[in-house]
């Protein structure tokens, strides 16, 4: 085995004052093998959605864009070297690390959370109001990951009453709109999403899989208006619900997962929440913002209905 770097430069350094010819000789290679060692590993920046983490194990698994100069965008482990590595790192996070490469072994180092960043008025204006709200007692911090996610009953664009504990034993996947939002990049970038999950698990929707997209405008919001919404995505309503009901139970769902929404001139200024819940009734992920794409939500819906 090579001696590490400052090994080998030590060893050499202290030879050279001792005089022995020999030694210098051997600490020389030495210090040659390290450094062409050293020289061989790559390194590429990463930047992805966790899907799942094995602290104990020093893992976790992310679906990563594709990694100039060494491979397409895929889903697959990788280690670290220390479990610090992956404190604040849940599913759902998206981050960005260094991938270190050599010719046997790979590893991840200096693994950051991404937090959701925006310049765009209605996410940032709505961030601040939660900060204020709970700063001044007004309002409960987010469900953390792991908690069990409480139940609730809202209605359906059938007028169908549905609870979360009915869904007991389904992966469920949650978004928040309402259908006056005209800017691509908000509601209709979460809805659109939904409809690329729709399509990936046409299979499971409905029965191992069901979607949730509930407004955070019930006044306006009805269940008709909801029926109208639907159609434009052309949802499956056997496991794509959108729903409303009342103001209060409207504002406590929201609560759970953080989302924030006030009217603003006739429109809404609002964050942007997507939630997964596992089969149990747990908070798997609840992703801030949508800087992600519809497949890398799909990878961590599969991850968990794999669980």
């Amino acid at each position: 085995m090579a001696l590490p770097r400052w090994t080998a430069s030590r060893c050499l350094l202290e030879d050279v004052v001792r005089g022995s010819r020999t030694g210098i000789a051997v600490c020389a290679v030495a210090l040659l093998v390290s450094l062409e060692l050293h020289a061989a590993e790559k390194e590429y920046v990463v930047k992805g959605m966790v899907l799942s983490v094995d602290a104990s194990a020093k893992t976790f698994v992310v679906s990563h864009e594709r990694i100039v100069g060494l491979m397409e965008a895929m889903t697959m482990p990788f280690e670290v070297r220390q479990a610090g590595d992956l404190r604040d790192v849940v599913p759902g996070a998206i981050v960005e690390f260094t991938l270190v490469v050599g010719d046997t072994t790979s590893y991840a180092r200096s693994v950051v959370v991404r937090r959701y960043q925006t310049i765009e008025r209605d996410p940032s204006t709505a961030r601040r109001l939660a900060t204020m709200k709970r700063m001044a007692g007004l309002a409960t911090p987010p469900l953390a990951i792991g908690a069990a996610v409480p139940d609730f009953a809202l209605i359906d664009q059938q007028r169908q009453r549905v609870t979360l504990a009915g869904l007991s034993g389904k992966v469920v996947a949650v978004n928040f709109v309402y259908t006056r939002c005209a800017l691509p990049q908000f509601c209709l970038r979460m809805s659109n999403n939904f409809a690329a999950l729709q399509k990936r698990f046409a299979r499971e929707l409905g029965g191992e899989l069901v979607l949730l997209t509930i407004t955070f405008d019930p006044e306006r919001d009805t269940p008709e208006a909801l029926a109208s919404y639907a159609s434009r995505w052309q949802a499956n309503l056997a496991g794509w619900h959108f729903l409303t009901g009342s103001s209060a139970d409207i504002r406590r769902v929201c609560g759970f997962f953080g989302q924030e929404a006030f009217a603003d001139e006739g429109l809404m200024n609002h964050s942007l929440h997507t939630v997964v819940i596992g089969r149990t009734g747990t908070l798997v992920a609840n992703i801030e913002g949508n800087q992600f794409t519809p497949e890398q939500l799909g990878d961590l819906v599969a991850a968990t209905l794999r669980r």
